[in-house]
Order: structure tokens, then sequence, then C-alpha cells
């Protein structure tokens, strides 16, 4: 492979003595030993930390990610070797692939999309925030491996977590700027609508999106980082790499397979209720295909049995036949405004393979992330992220621990160094933040800042 997309924006090379791993086997080590990746493990996937010891955290979900995009390469390869197709010589190295998926929710805030659409809120004046724009930004200036090039990856694994590429401010619609929700007078509460950012890089960021499609021909990268409009709402990114379509499909399967089946485990999700949502219509491609394989455990109705298992004792294993069924179901295409390999391939999953994922996503959402019981606590969440944001902003030099206080003044008091601050925080240590400062017999002068 050409050492261009092993470079790394320091200009370091990987040259330590009888170290037999290559400069993807060290992404790989840099990401697992961040303080970033641990800090997963109290950030929310769905559902809020504290309620079970069972559900999925952000940690979790990102093995279970690196899991099937492992599966996925796996897959390509073996297709692949019967054709002869350009994108063969392209295919990520597992070590690549399994960075990316570990990596690719580092910059998620805690409480979810709440925490991103608060702190969006909160730096409305200064740069937005979105939560894979972060990820670039953790990996790329913040993470202490480096003084200023954060776990300075290779230029691929970070194309690979590029996931929009386009800059915040590019894809910002005018008519969509956060603010305050204009029917509640008692209680401060934000638009959550006006307020909820753009899929796009920081600003901030923008020196590193130039250095990794430096590569590129010109007209590859003007197509690369273009941006469709449409009148009232954000602009959204058209293209991503062939790494990070891996990761997304990964993402997608994790997301609506794997919280699906946290959903049924804890109650959330009625029998009566996939019934509804989930049709046999619906799941055919997956109905046909296991009676094609398993006729004689299955009989002459393989929708009866799926949902049997899946409110039964053989969950698991109906839950990795699902995994199986997209992984194995899948296709690379070519987008013609686009040249280089990297760029020009895109992997998907078929149909109507691709329309049953989707339906169990949106059935995810409807009944759970969307229900009452998930958007009351998303809510309280959003409210103490901007509560704790707005206290230190007020007066950063006086609340701000030691560390950040330093970061701020040497930022030139930039308020994106506060942000960066809480957008790091587990959901818990958000939590004991919110009542150190506002519960009344909370805290200690002995509390870890």
């Amino acid at each position: 492979m050409d050492s261009i997309w092993t470079q790394r924006k320091s200009g370091k090379i990987d040259s330590r003595l009888n170290d037999a791993r290559d400069p993807f086997d060290k992404d790989y080590a840099r990401i697992v030993h961040s303080a970033s990746f641990r800090r997963l493990q109290g950030k929310t996937q769905i559902l809020n930390l504290g309620d079970s010891d069972f559900y999925r955290t952000r940690l979790t979900h990102s093995l279970e990610v690196e899991q099937i995009a492992s599966g996925l390469v796996k897959q390509l390869r073996m297709k692949l070797a019967r054709e002869d197709h350009p994108i063969q010589d392209w295919l990520p190295p597992d070590n690549l692939v399994r960075t990316l998926g570990l990596a690719h929710d580092l910059g998620h805030p805690p409480f979810g999309h709440g925490g991103e659409v608060a702190l969006n809120y909160c730096m409305r004046d200064n740069g937005g925030f979105e939560g894979n724009g972060q990820t670039l930004r953790i990996l790329s200036r913040l993470e202490a491996y480096s003084s200023n090039n954060g776990t300075d990856l290779t230029r691929r694994t970070l194309l690979g977590l590029l996931k929009y590429p386009v800059s915040f401010s590019a894809a910002s619609s005018k008519q969509l700027r956060p603010a305050l929700h204009s029917h509640t007078t008692a209680v401060s509460l934000i638009d959550t609508k006006a307020s909820k950012p753009p899929k796009a890089y920081m600003d901030t960021e923008h020196d590193i999106v130039e250095w990794l499609i430096e590569p590129f021909s010109a007209s590859d990268r003007a197509a690369f980082t273009a941006v469709t409009s449409k009148p009232g709402k954000h602009g959204k990114a058209k293209h991503k790499t062939f790494d990070c379509s891996i990761m997304d499909i990964a993402d997608d399967i994790a997301y609506g397979v794997h919280d699906l089946e946290d959903a049924i485990a804890l109650g959330l999700i009625t029998e009566k209720q996939f019934r509804a949502g989930i049709s046999e219509t619906v799941c055919a491609s997956f109905l046909d295909e296991q009676a094609e394989r398993h006729s004689e455990k299955i009989g002459n109705d393989a929708y009866e049995d799926m949902v049997n298992c899946l409110f039964g004792s053989k969950r698991k294993m109906y839950i990795s036949m699902l995994v199986s069924h997209f992984i194995t179901n899948i296709e690379v295409v070519s987008h013609e405004d686009l040249h280089h390999p990297l760029l020009k391939y895109r992997l998907r999953i078929k149909e109507p393979q691709a329309h049953f994922l989707e339906a169990l996503k949106q059935f995810v959402a409807q009944k759970v992330i969307l229900s009452p019981q998930v958007q009351h606590l998303e809510f309280k969440g959003q409210k103490m992220v901007i509560s704790v944001f707005e206290v230190f902003a007020s007066n950063p030099e006086t609340f701000l621990p030691e560390d950040a206080r330093i970061r701020w003044l040497e930022s030139d008091k930039d308020s994106r160094v506060i942000c960066d601050y809480i957008a790091g925080m587990t959901d818990s240590f958000l939590l004991k933040t919110y009542d150190r400062l506002f519960s009344p017999r909370m805290g200690s002068v002995f509390d870890r800042l």
C-alpha cells in the first residue's frame, strides 16, 4: 500500500527498533489505550446508565461494531476473490477496520443525542457541536498521546472515521439556528428541532480535513466534500470513503439488531408491538433464507418461529442469525463522479435486506428512543448539560478544574475548551458535577474534579 495512506500529520515515522507492528496495529493500540475509549463504558447508548447492568453502553456497542465490521471485510474478501473487482486491492486490513469500529463513537457526549443537541445550543455562537465531528477533534487534537496531534493516527484511519466530510459552516442552514422554545413561559427550554446540529466536522478541524484529502485529485476533493442542500434543512454530505462505508454498515447492523435485543430483553418492546411493527412481509428475505436452510427445524412457519425465539429462550441464537443475514447480503457500488478507488466505491446492504434493516432501526427508534420513558431522561440529561456549561462559561477561571483552565487560557479564552471538557464527561461524572453545583446537600471540597 502506498505509504501516503500510513502517513501521520505530525510527519513522524514508525521506526521503533524490533517492533513488528505495522502502522494500523499502532493506530488500534492508540485507540484501546486512550482515555476517550475508556470513557465509553460510562456513556449512554440508548438507555440510561444505572437502569440495569445488562444493556449496552457506548463501549460494548463499539466492540460489537468492531466485530461486525471485521465480519463484513472477511465476507468481502471471499466474495471478491471470485471477481476481478478494482476495489479488491484496496480492501482495508483487519487491524484498520477494527480500529474504525472501536473509535467511531468517541466524540459522543454524555446523555447521547440529547447531550449533543444541548452542546450545539451552548456553542451556537462559537462554531456549534456535532458528535462525529468531535470524534475527529479528539483523535487529531485533544488526546494526550502527542502535544499537538492527538492520537496522531494514520491518514487512512482518520479518513475512515470522517463520516461526514463537510464543514459545519457549509452544512448549516440559516433557517435552523439553535434557540429557546417559544411556547414556554415558566421554564426555559431549548427548541430541540432548531438546535439539532448538521452532520459535519467542526470548522476548527478544517486544516485536518484538508491534510486528509490532499492525496486526491482536485476534482475528487471537490466532489467528495460537496454538500446536498434542501430549503429549511441542514445540508448533507454526499460521500464517504469505502472504509467508512464498512464501519457505517456495521454501526447500522449493531443498532438495528443488538439494540432491538436490549429492548426485548428489558421488556421495552412487547411481542404484540413487534408483530405490528415488523410484519412477515418486511422480513421476508430473512424468513425465506431460514426456511431454505433449516426447514427441518422451522417447519412451515418461519415467522412464528422467529417471533417465538426472539421473545423466548433462543433470542441470542436468532440475534446472531439476523446479524449473519445482513453481513452475507452485501454489495459494492460505484459513484461515477469520483475516481480514486477509496472514494469511488461504497459498500451497501442489498435489497430487500436493506429495507428490513431500516425497518428494524425505525422500529427501535419509535418504540424505544422516542418513547416517553427514554425522552424524559434524555430531556433531563440535556438540561443538566446546558446548566453545567453555562455555569462554567459564566466564569471559567473560577469553575474550570486546573488542567481545563490552563487550556482555556492558552486558547485565548475559547469556549471550545469548555465544550471539549463537558463533551468528554461520562454520564455519571456530568451528573455528579451538576449535583455539586446545584444540589444543596451534595458535593465536598475533597471531590476529585
